[in-house]
């Protein structure tokens, strides 16, 4: 099998930070910028008697609405659950089962 003819190397944080601060004021470094479109928000459906509980719980909490307080339930779980799959792939990377 014929090997490609571009190598790449592993730089350091310190040669990637040198890099972009020698770049930062070249103007052809620069792509155009990227426009995004936001989304309208998505609708979750819940059953009466569980919206009623998250209202409650989120009068407890002190929030505005029970929307919120689920929006911040959801974004805590989230969080959590990225960062244990963030731990998983470090952990097979570098072979640690524990």
């Amino acid at each position: 099998m014929k090997k490609s003819a571009t190598t790449y190397r592993r730089l350091t944080e310190n040669q990637i930070d040198t890099m972009v601060v020698a770049e930062a004021d070249a103007e052809s470094a620069w792509t155009p910028p990227v426009t995004v479109k936001q989304r309208r928000p998505a609708t979750i459906r819940l059953p009466a008697e569980l919206a009623g509980r998250a209202a409650f719980l989120a009068r407890i909490h002190h929030r505005r609405s029970a929307a919120e307080w689920v929006e911040s339930i959801i974004r805590e779980r989230v969080d959590f659950e990225e960062s244990a799959l963030s731990g998983l792939k470090q952990a097979v990377a570098t072979g640690r089962h524990d």
